[in-house]
Order: C-alpha cells, then sequence, then structure tokens
C-alpha cells in the first residue's frame, strides 16, 4: 500500500510582470515545502495573467520551450526544497505551434515529463484555441518521489472520460491547474450555479473513479472593469468518495496543504467497486462523435 503524502496548492493573484509572478510562486513553494507540502501544484499558466481573454498575436512572446528557463528553475527549486512540483507553463514547440502544458518535477529536480492540455476551450474571454495546439500526449501518469500523480488542466476537468483514462493508470490523485472565473456581467445571476458545477463536476471524477482530485485555481480580478474576468479561487481537494476535506476561498491568495491516504482510495474501491462493474466491452460508441 502506498504511503500517505501532503499536497500543497497554491492560489494567488497574477501581476502584469511574469518575473515577478515568478518571484511570488517560488517563494510560495517554498512556504508550502515549509508546512510540510511534499506535492505542490501551481495553477494553471501562473507566469503570467490569464491572456487568453484576448487574441493578440503579440502574447506568443509569453511562450518558452519546455526544456527551458521556467522548468529549469522550478527544477533547481524542487531540488533544493525535496519536494515535487507541478507547474503549467506556456509551451512554444516551435514557431505557430503552442501548447497549453503542465510540467512534473520529482524531488530531485528531474523533469518526469509533461501533459498538454487535450481540451481547448473557445468562448468569450477563453479563446484558447487561438493560442494552444490540442495536447498529443494523452492522459500520462508521473511516478514521483511521493507517489504516482496525473495532471489534466482546466477545461479537460468537465470530462469524465479524460479523468477515467487518467485514474486507469493508476494514479492516486489528478490535478487540475486551472484559471475559472465569472464574466462581471453574469455574476449576480448564474455566478453561484457555476461554481458549484464547477465543483460538483470534479467530485464525481473523484468519486467515479475512486480518487483524490485537486482543483488549483487562481484568484483576482483581471482586465478591464467592461471586458474581465474575476477568478473565483476556491480551490479544493476531494477525496475518493468526493468529499471536500480542504476548500480556499473566492477572493483571497492561499496555501492548501492537505494529507491524502491512499488506504481510503482501497476502502472507497472494495465499497464502491465501479472500476470493477465497468462494461468495457459495451463502450464503443463513445468514440463517436454523436450517434445519428
Amino acid at each position: 500500500m502506498a504511503e500517505k503524502f501532503k499536497v500543497g496548492l497554491i492560489q494567488m493573484k497574477c501581476s502584469l510582470d511574469p518575473g515577478e509572478n515568478f518571484v511570488k510562486a517560488e517563494k510560495k513553494i517554498k512556504e508550502a515545502a515549509e508546512r510540510g507540502a511534499q506535492i505542490i501544484c501551481l495553477q494553471e499558466l501562473f507566469r503570467s495573467q490569464y491572456f487568453c481573454r484576448e487574441e493578440n498575436a503579440d502574447l506568443f512572446d509569453l511562450a518558452e520551450p519546455i526544456p527551458g528557463p521556467s522548468s529549469e528553475a522550478l527544477g533547481k527549486l524542487a531540488k533544493k526544497l525535496g519536494v515535487v512540483i507541478v507547474g503549467s507553463l506556456f509551451e512554444r514547440r516551435t514557431a505557430g505551434v503552442y501548447h497549453n502544458t503542465a510540467i512534473v518535477i520529482d524531488a530531485d529536480g528531474t523533469l518526469l515529463g509533461k501533459y498538454r492540455k487535450m481540451h481547448i476551450p473557445d468562448d468569450p474571454l477563453y479563446y484558447e484555441k487561438f493560442y494552444f495546439t490540442p495536447g498529443d500526449l494523452g492522459f500520462p501518469n508521473f511516478d514521483t518521489k511521493f507517489g504516482r500523480i496525473a495532471v489534466l488542466v482546466c477545461w479537460d476537468q468537465w470530462y469524465p472520460e479524460g479523468a477515467r483514462v487518467a485514474s486507469l493508470g493508476g494514479a492516486s490523485i489528478i490535478f487540475y491547474p486551472t484559471a475559472i472565473g465569472w464574466h462581471p456581467s453574469e455574476k449576480s445571476e448564474h455566478g453561484a450555479s457555476q461554481l458549484d458545477a464547477w465543483r460538483t463536476i470534479q467530485r464525481s471524477h473523484a468519486i467515479a473513479n475512486g480518487i483524490f482530485v485537486a482543483a488549483v485555481n487562481r484568484t483576482g480580478y483581471e482586465g478591464t472593469k467592461e471586458s474581465g474576468l474575476e477568478f473565483w479561487g476556491s480551490s479544493f481537494v476531494a477525496d475518493p468518495f468526493g468529499q471536500i476535506i480542504a476548500e480556499a476561498s473566492t477572493n483571497k491568495e492561499e496555501i492548501l496543504v492537505v494529507e491524502c491516504d491512499p488506504r481510503r482510495m482501497d476502502e472507497t474501491r472494495r465499497n464502491w467497486p465501479f472500476l470493477r462493474d465497468r462494461r468495457i466491452d459495451a463502450y464503443s460508441p463513445i468514440l463517436k462523435r454523436w450517434l445519428d
């Protein structure tokens, strides 16, 4: 049986200065490590504000290769602190091909690998298809010093297929680095239900797969008053039965440090054996876009 592990979730506000954001993230990683976190996850695209609020070709300058400056700096920090770091970066693969990519760095500073965001949204103030090529690495697991993990990114969190495949790889926890918030014009009417749906769908992944789920969102307002987003924070960890065991506020920078016990997975899967009863012989229709 795998040993207990502690995760650290870093929920923070971002400025227009990538260097300033990186320094802040490093400081918070150190604080999380001091509090006992062993696997520390940053929010989606933590180096910058959420630039996908507009379509602006100049913003491709924010992208960098992987390995590259940010992955190397995080690797040195991980090694110094003896922690695993999950970071979310704007990856420049080559001229004209960019990805929204999460990296996993082991506690010895080794870059274990990366996950490229598979589901790319295109909605008002979330114009990600302009920037990101869909991922092509599947839904991998990563064996870290403190346990086997999976990472998906933001819009992926609405898709049970991704969570299922990641879980079938044997991970103990799925991390979801995230950047999601309210359109100010919608908040009063729909805000509460939107946040509840976001929380509920991820809790359902935990329940359906008997796995820990950690969502790491940013907070703060970004953009103009007329066309900005109010990121709703609310980073949380759910246990394998979908119970929220720690949750951050909507509007403050916070660091959550949460202990996860894989024995909880074993207990849940014995009593709710959804994986046992899957009819894998009958699911081929799911590979079609629509059943005409």
